[in-house]
C-alpha cells in the first residue's frame, strides 16, 4: 500500500515536467511547432517531427529552436532541413524532377497492378475450354461417380 502511494506521487512529478514549454518564449515555441509539424521524423517516418518522441527528433527540434533564435525565417529553416536531409524530410515535398516518383509512384503502381490483374483474368478466361463433354468423357465421369458411391464411407 505504501509502495503504491509512493509510486503515484513519483508518477505525478515525472509527468509535470512535460507540461513545461521547452523554449523561453511562447512565440518561439509556436513557430517551432508550426515548422516541425511540416517535417517528417527521420526515425519514425510516419510521424511528424513535432509529435515524435525519438531522440533524433528532439535533437532536430533543438536545432530548429537555435535557428529561430538566430533570426532565420521559416523558409530558411525549411531550406536548411531539406539541404541537410533531402526532400524526404518534408511531408509535402515540392513537385520537381527528383520527387516525381514520390508524387506519382503510388498511383502508377496502382494502375500497373490493375492492368496486370485484368491481363491475367483475360488470359485465364481464354484458357478455360467451355465445350460439352464427349460421350467417352461422360461415360468415364459416370463410372468414377459410381465407384465413389459404392465405396464404404468412414465416419
Amino acid at each position: 500500500m505504501l509502495l503504491l502511494a509512493l509510486l503515484s506521487t513519483l508518477g505525478g512529478t515525472l509527468h509535470a515536467g512535460e507540461a513545461r514549454p521547452l523554449a523561453e518564449d511562447e512565440a518561439t515555441e509556436r513557430r517551432l511547432i508550426a515548422i516541425s509539424s511540416e517535417l517528417r521524423c527521420l526515425v519514425c517516418q510516419n510521424e511528424s517531427l513535432a509529435g515524435s518522441q525519438a531522440e533524433l527528433a528532439s535533437d532536430l527540434r533543438r536545432e530548429i529552436r537555435a535557428l529561430i533564435r538566430e533570426g532565420r525565417s521559416d523558409a530558411e529553416i525549411m531550406e536548411f532541413m531539406v539541404s541537410r536531409y533531402g526532400d524526404f524530410v518534408r511531408y509535402r515535398p515540392p513537385l520537381k524532377g527528383t520527387t516525381l516518383l514520390l508524387w506519382f509512384g503510388p498511383g502508377l503502381l496502382l494502375v500497373v497492378g490493375l492492368a496486370s490483374l485484368l491481363r491475367y483474368l483475360r488470359r485465364r478466361d481464354q484458357a478455360i475450354d467451355d465445350r460439352p463433354l464427349s460421350t467417352d468423357e461422360q461415360n468415364r465421369a459416370e463410372t468414377l461417380l459410381q465407384e465413389q458411391d459404392s465405396r464404404p464411407r468412414s465416419t
